[in-house]
């Protein structure tokens, strides 16, 4: 058992990363359940890493949504002389990971296009405040009894920025990195609407959109081939369909924004989602039907109500 800075208790730890480590802990001062994450202290530029993970944690803290697993301190310990380790305390989201629930096989398109909808609204979210996540995956999204958290912007970085990863090294998960990811493009929102989309269609299938079996192949097979189409599946509208389609499409101008995803995946479920209450001026995007300029209407139809309500 260790205590950070005499204030987080370590009591076990629950996942190991490439480059971190959580760990179920207990803020002893406000006497709450907590997630610690633990950054490898690595060897060289420290002090370039300490900065960019408190600039990273300042940026999540930012987000106050209740798909967002909120961010509540930063702080760095000592492992070895001379080399101090960041860490960032985080909400603890008790749950499953939607990975954890995927090794059963797909899950009902009901329950996988409500998911979908509320980690698209976390990501409205951040992509209001001009962040993008950059690991979207199954793995980085709790089921919790209050709904879906998703998970660690340990990776996150503001839209447009260039990567401060040496050179050919990019950060994420293959399967879920978009085109432009691969070639070291700088990130932007519709990065993680590819990623969404690859989400989505591994929620209805249980597979991913491309046949591969190693990492190395994968990375081959979607520079040379687009993704399949899904299969069939009895009942989804087919807006959805089209959402995830358009989701994957190699050119990010293509890609629906995070807002239009929330709303029309809420609305193929009759579910509701909490968006922004500002729309950012939408990009400049090629029309992919009808239902998008609906789904966009309803969007402003509903901040302008909610800023109604709210006085």
């Amino acid at each position: 058992m260790r205590t950070l800075d005499g204030r987080y208790r370590l009591d076990g730890r629950i996942g190991v990363g490439g480059m971190s480590e959580v760990w179920r802990g207990h803020d002893q001062v406000l006497d709450r359940p907590v997630a610690v994450k633990l950054i490898s202290p690595g060897r060289d530029d420290q002090d370039g890493l300490v900065d960019r993970i408190r600039a990273e944690a300042r940026s999540a803290a930012r987000l106050v949504h209740p798909n967002v697993a909120s961010v509540h301190d930063f702080g760095t310990c000592s492992t070895w002389p001379g080399r101090p380790a960041p860490y960032i305390v985080m909400e603890l989201a008790e749950g499953e990971t939607l990975a954890v629930h995927l090794r059963n096989g797909p899950l009902y398109w009901q329950i996988a296009v409500r998911v979908c909808a509320e980690v698209a609204a976390a990501l409205a979210a951040a992509h209001g405040e001009g962040i993008v996540h950059r690991d979207v995956k199954p793995a980085n999204v709790m089921l919790t009894p209050s709904g879906v958290k998703v998970l660690d912007f340990g990776i996150a970085i503001a839209a447009g920025a260039l990567d401060p990863m040496p050179t050919g090294m990019v950060l994420g998960t293959p399967a879920y990195l978009a085109p432009e990811q691969l070639d070291e493009a700088p990130a932007t929102p519709a990065a993680d609407m590819y990623a969404l989309g690859v989400l989505l269609y591994y929620s209805l299938t249980g597979r991913l959109p491309y046949q591969a079996t190693t990492a190395s192949e994968l990375l081959d097979v979607r520079r040379c081939q687009p993704p399949e189409p899904l299969p069939d599946i009895a009942g989804l509208p087919p807006e959805v369909a089209e959402l995830c389609h358009s989701c994957l499409a190699d050119d990010p101008e293509r890609r629906p924004t995070s807002l239009v995803a929330a709303l029309l995946l809420a609305e193929a479920v009759d579910a509701r989602v909490y968006v922004p209450m500002t729309i950012p001026t939408p990009r400049r995007q090629a029309p992919i039907s009808a239902w998008t300029e609906r789904a966009a209407a309803q969007a402003t139809e509903a901040v302008a109500f909610r800023g109604a309500a709210e006085g």
